[in-house]
């Protein structure tokens, strides 16, 4: 049964009916989830899908299940490209061109990336120009890809395809298992698993430029699979994660400090908007429906000088004067002075704590009035 539905899957993807063989793969993959030729076939049906984030699933799983096979670091090179993370993607292409040294697809791939990570570097330190537009993959690189794998009764297209088909629905049952969610501060996203009461030894999580990869493996409970690519692209040696009694909490550190409109990366969302971050004593300036935005800081030190001028009489002033002799005092005058006042019932008011301290004070009332204790 396994062998057939490979079978029909090839024949599907010779046709360029990618997402049927898709579905094969996926089928034959529930038969013999070891099958390593299966997964890696069905990474480059993901491919042709343009499912790129899929295809490096799949493509990860071929190599845990076979590390020497050299066409699932190329599926996987690939995909990463396409997904832009280049690092990623010329680890897994250097590490296929060592075990396939004559297969000329590893070489010019891996100087696309080194061509693409100058492009980046470069952007980066000339921050405030526009980013250069990525060209897609030469051609010739692509043409290699499909004429090796499009082949007249080239099995490995063909089980790819399946695997991918499986892989989407596999996808699509796990994702809906945990809920999640995500906040982010302009130098870091933090990702939150609802996931109650689950081992540290079966979460798996990887991180790459711009894939998060979480794998939740319970015995006796179904795979939670979970791996967008992100909106926007992380420090996979600095990003962190902690298992918790209630939930798994992921620390991703931005490589730009931009406000991420989502987790999940959308063609459609507009260049992200660099976040302002007030230095020092730089305060921000807040939105204003009217023409003409005013100066807080000249407002409030304006408020200050008034104050400062300010002529207050009676009671006022003196409250005015014992409150500045307190607020400039030390501790020891703050001391005597609330000692003092609060023995002598208000009457006395002392900074000497070497007079005040050792002794209680007695009430001194003003000339004409006399002090009265209240018996309750």
């Amino acid at each position: 049964m396994e062998t057939d539905l490979a079978e029909r899957a090839k024949e599907a993807f010779v046709d360029d009916d990618f997402e049927t063989a898709v579905d094969l793969y996926t089928q034959a993959i529930s038969l013999n989830p070891r099958n390593v030729d299966l997964f890696a076939d069905r990474a480059q049906a993901n491919i042709k899908l343009k499912n790129f984030t899929e295809a490096v699933a799949d493509a990860n799983k071929a190599i845990e299940l076979d590390p020497l096979m050299t066409k699932a670091y190329l599926r996987k090179g690939t995909a990463c490209f396409k997904l832009e993370e280049y690092h990623t993607a010329k680890a897994a292409l250097e590490k296929g061109a060592s075990l396939a040294q004559n297969d000329s697809r590893f070489t010019q791939l891996i100087t696309e990336c080194d061509e693409r990570i100058a492009e980046e570097t470069g952007d980066l330190n000339r921050s405030s120009m526009p980013k250069v537009p990525v060209p897609p993959i030469p051609a010739n690189a692509s043409v290699v890809s499909q004429s090796s794998d499009r082949s007249a009764g080239n099995p490995e297209e063909a089980e790819q395809g399946r695997s991918e088909s499986s892989q989407v629905k596999e996808m699509e049952l796990f994702k809906a298992k945990y809920r999640h969610s995500f906040y982010q501060k302009p130098e870091e996203v933090v990702v939150t698993i609802f996931a109650k009461g689950v081992p540290s030894k079966n979460v798996t999580i990887d991180f790459g430029e711009q894939i998060l990869s979480i794998e939740i493996d319970v015995p006796g409970e179904n795979k939670y699979h979970f791996q967008p690519r992100l909106f926007g692209k992380i420090v996979p040696s600095k990003c962190t994660f902690e298992v918790l009694s209630t939930k798994i909490e992921i620390r991703l550190l931005k490589v730009e400090a931009i406000n991420w409109a989502s987790l999940e990366y959308n063609q459609e969302v507009a260049v992200p908007r660099h976040v302002n971050i007030s230095l020092g004593s730089q305060r921000p300036t807040y939105p204003s429906s009217k023409p003409r935005t005013k100066d807080w800081d000249k407002l409030e030190a304006q408020v200050k000088k008034e104050e400062k001028e300010e002529k207050l009489d009676g009671d006022a002033a003196l409250n005015k004067l014992f409150g500045d002799i307190y607020k400039n005092a030390d501790e020891d005058m703050r001391r005597a002075m609330v000692k003092s006042f609060v023995e002598s019932n208000g009457t006395v008011l002392s900074t000497n704590w070497q007079d005040v301290g050792s002794k209680k004070i007695e009430g001194s009332p003003p000339d004409g009035m006399e002090l009265k204790k209240w018996e309750y």
